[in-house]
């Protein structure tokens, strides 16, 4: 039995509180009824749905919950995204996503690591947190389904970009390990064969054959920026979706180019329904993080 507050004041209220430490062969499954008592740790097989849903509705069982008793559940934003907030939703259980980077640890020693010691961790905090402690750490703002489809084109941009440069700086690589110098581009083959060392000699057969491999890769790339690039480029002419029209807008501001517009519209301007000038600047970096003179104590401690 645990109390929980509502505007009316304080009522006994019937609550199972679960949090879930997702890995990604099995999921560790922390259930209680309030502070105090010991959680309950199971372990289910990693998406196994209905397995799921079948120890929450053992846990109330045990803990003696009507089986429509409210479920407040909790995980951390990590890899596995948000189709499981989603799916919890969906089954009558009021979970939220937590950004890990928000929750408290003490300083004073090595924190110790495992998903039980998590799960424990989150489920007190949870029950703090349902009783009114909102500040012990940030929820995750959950986008719909559809506006994290819209963000998927922007972040392959990204990564391709990436991983152009990795492909450039890996050649420049091989060629400085011979004093060679070469500007990576579509005629970098062709130049290829006429590139000689310090001793005047061609360069090393095998060599070239990496170059040649490390090429077609960075050039698939290429291709593949190109087209996303082409497509963002035809929606702009002829799109007359909202998001489409809010990139125009900014477009036309001096010094945004289209990447910079695609990219505000998506990650500031679309689901996120900033509250206050605050987020704004903490999602654009602005916001300076405050020095913890504990944290500086501490690592002066250990060395």
């Amino acid at each position: 039995m645990t109390t929980a507050q509502t505007s009316q004041g304080s009522i006994e209220a019937q609550v199972l509180y679960m949090a879930l430490a997702l890995g990604w062969d099995d999921w560790t499954v922390g259930f209680t009824v309030g502070l105090g008592q010991a959680p309950r740790q199971v372990s289910v097989r990693a998406r196994d749905l209905q397995g799921l849903l079948a120890q929450i509705a053992h846990a109330k069982r045990r803990c003696g919950l009507p089986a429509d008793a409210p479920v407040h559940s909790v995980y951390e934003a990590g890899r596995d995204g948000f189709w499981l907030h989603r799916f919890l939703l969906a089954h009558g259980v009021q979970n939220i996503v937590v950004d890990a980077a928000s929750i408290a640890v003490n300083r004073r020693y090595r924190r110790s690591k495992t998903d039980k010691l998590d799960v424990q961790k989150l489920l007190t905090m949870l029950v703090r947190f349902v009783l009114g402690e909102t500040r012990l750490w940030q929820v995750v703002h959950v986008p719909s389904t559809e506006d994290e489809v819209l963000r998927q084109p922007q972040r392959e941009l990204l990564a391709l970009k990436e991983a152009r440069t990795q492909h450039i700086n890996r050649m420049k690589g091989l060629l400085a390990g011979l004093g060679l110098a070469a500007v990576i581009d579509p005629t970098f083959l062709e130049r290829l064969p006429t590139l000689r060392p310090w001793d005047g000699h061609p360069v090393p057969v095998l060599l070239p054959e990496r170059l040649l491999r490390a090429c077609a890769r960075w050039a698939l790339v290429q291709r593949q920026i190109q087209d996303l690039e082409n497509a963002e480029a035809r929606m702009v002419r002829d799109d007359q979706q909202q998001y489409v029209e809010q990139v125009r807008t900014l477009r036309r501001v001096r010094g945004i180019g289209a990447q910079a517009a695609w990219r505000l519209v998506h990650a500031v301007c679309g689901w996120r329904e900033m509250r206050n000038r605050r987020e704004l600047a903490a999602l654009a970096g602005l916001t300076p993080t405050p020095v913890s003179l504990g944290a500086v104590a501490a690592r002066a401690r250990h060395q």
